[in-house]
């Protein structure tokens, strides 16, 4: 396995990829790995990726100004270790530098409209803006048959499903189902951030999406379903930002006789902001 931190010497490894005949699969990620991104790697493996190219990179331009982008965890090394034995092809882990070389402020941005400013978007204004941005420059920079996304970050998913259909990128979009503990709780780099008491609350997010995909599916009416989910998350111990019951392909409000809704909510535990969501007809 190969590390390579510059554009340069990453589009040379993936020329020698193409050369060889490899169908590529590309992996972002923040780092600070766990069997979540690991799934990721076999995600891409079973769409047919020979050379998976997996970046790790902290992207400052999604973090707001009041965000965890400083104390965000950070283990190259460990994840490094963790990528060699899943032979992954090859790291890429760039400097902010490298990714904004004419510095964050001046930097082109990509925006999908719309979806960028709703759920999540609106409790975190610009976040979107930057994911947007990075996975684009990615992308071009990679250049891979597919690029493969935690379902678990369904809103990012979406927003960048339109972006690579409106930016007619040639690449296949791959959800991958969110892997969990035994509890139930999504993984999630930020799990690390709970204490002991919150690590024990924590799955009641999860337990509070059951539910409410069963209200849905029994044909409950969505508002009842949200204001019930939102109330027993604060009984938790929770300060939700949202429990929201959305179309799964548009995340627009779901027609009451029509579509694959899903349930998503985000919510704080301590310091420790925590997103899920469950599509209503099976578990993810």
């Amino acid at each position: 396995m190969r590390t390579v931190e510059t554009v340069g010497d990453l589009r040379a490894s993936v020329a020698s990829f193409r050369r060889r005949g490899d169908r590529i699969g590309l992996v972002p990620t923040m780092g600070n790995l766990h069997e979540g991104h690991l799934s990721l790697i076999d995600s891409a493996r079973d769409h047919g990726a020979r050379a998976v190219v997996v970046s790790i990179f902290v992207n400052p331009l999604q973090f707001g100004p009041k965000e965890d982008y400083d104390t965000y965890p950070r283990t190259p090394e460990e994840d490094r270790e963790l990528l060699a034995e899943k032979g992954v092809a090859l790291v890429f882990a760039p400097t902010v530098e490298e990714m904004y070389p004419g510095g964050q402020a001046a930097a082109t941005r990509v925006e999908v409209p719309g979806l960028s400013t709703i759920l999540c978007g609106q409790f975190r204004r610009g976040h979107f803006v930057g994911v947007a941005t990075i996975v684009t420059k990615l992308l071009n920079m990679v250049q891979p048959d597919l690029a493969v996304f935690g379902e678990k970050d369904y809103q990012q998913l979406i927003v960048i499903r339109r972006m690579a259909e409106d930016l007619c990128l040639p690449v296949e979009i791959v959800g991958a189902p969110t892997v969990r503990e035994k509890d139930g709780l999504a993984m999630s780099s930020r799990n690390r951030f709970l204490s002991a008491d919150e690590r024990a609350r924590a799955p009641e997010l999860y337990q509070a999406l059951c539910e409410a995909a069963a209200a849905v599916a029994a044909g409950q009416p969505f508002g009842e379903v949200e204001e019930r989910g939102m109330a027993r998350l604060e009984t938790a111990g929770f300060r939700p930002e949202y429990f929201a019951v959305r179309d799964a392909r548009t995340l627009a409000s779901p027609a009451p006789d029509g579509g694959d809704p899903i349930v998503l909510a985000a919510a704080w535990l301590g310091r420790t902001r925590l997103i899920d969501n469950l599509l209503v007809d099976g578990t993810r």
